[in-house]
């Protein structure tokens, strides 16, 4: 009995230091959870624990996604996309004119960038991508299809390298969560834009958790139009026709 009982203050002893042990280890946790560094003029937090599918980087309260690399390329083309994503009926409802130059930033291997160039035939089509692979791809289905109005376009990630008011339309599928900076991107896109040219964003709606894509892939319309504002773009509707994604459209002032 004398041995139970020393044997049993001693196991209390080791359960209070283990317990201990992982207490304070869950509180550097939690401070380094909170605890973080501003950078780029307190626009951008950088965190050290954070969501396993984010960099870590947040932007107005939203962690940014990791990208979806050019080893993905064949996701992009998949052949359900047609009835997941409806691409015939994104394109119909951005009311686009045979003048139009349209910008597809985060183009990827080109899939509506190619749908949209019959569209602007008096126009063009900017497929911009960061990933040099992505351009390569672009530029052999270009080929392949000998289309003379996509001109694929490498930008990088704080510039997609457009000129100065010279695009009626910027799409972004499935992309803009994705940009590291976001901030520098929509600066750079709003000013590439024509006054009253607009922004499209096709985004899986975050205000559903049923939807079964990664939650940092998917953006809720109020932190878009947020993001949007930041940078003085202006809502002008949201459609909600597509299964899973809102459709969100805003608009460059005119002065």
């Amino acid at each position: 009995m004398a041995f139970d009982r020393v044997w049993q203050r001693q196991w209390s002893s080791r359960v209070c230091a283990c317990l201990m042990c992982f207490f304070a280890i869950l509180l550097t946790a939690c401070n380094g959870a909170t605890l973080s560094t501003v950078t780029q003029d307190g626009v951008y937090q950088v965190r050290t624990i954070h969501n396993p599918d984010g960099i870590g980087k947040f932007y107005m309260g939203r962690e940014i996604a990791q990208i979806m690399g050019h080893q993905g390329a064949a996701w992009l083309e998949r052949p359900s996309r047609t009835w997941e994503e409806q691409p015939d009926q994104v394109i119909e409802a951005l009311h686009l004119q045979p003048t139009d130059v349209v910008a597809d930033i985060g183009a990827g291997t080109g899939y509506f960038s190619f749908r949209i160039s019959p569209l602007v035939f008096e126009g063009k089509v900017l497929a911009v991508d960061v990933q040099p692979e992505m351009i390569d791809i672009l530029t052999m289905f270009k080929e392949e299809t000998q289309t003379e109005n996509v001109e694929p376009v490498l930008g990088s990630d704080t510039d997609p390298h457009l000129s100065a008011s010279s695009v009626d339309l910027a799409l972004m599928v499935d992309a803009y969560h994705e940009f590291e900076y976001p901030r520098e991107m929509m600066e750079a896109i709003a000013q590439a834009l024509k006054p009253g040219g607009r922004v499209a964003l096709v985004e899986y709606r975050g205000e559903n958790p049923l939807i079964p894509i990664k939650g940092l892939h998917k953006m809720t319309q109020r932190q878009t139009r947020q993001e949007m504002a930041a940078v003085g773009l202006v809502w002008m509707e949201t459609q909600e026709f597509l299964p899973q994604q809102h459709l969100m459209i805003f608009q460059k002032p005119i002065e």
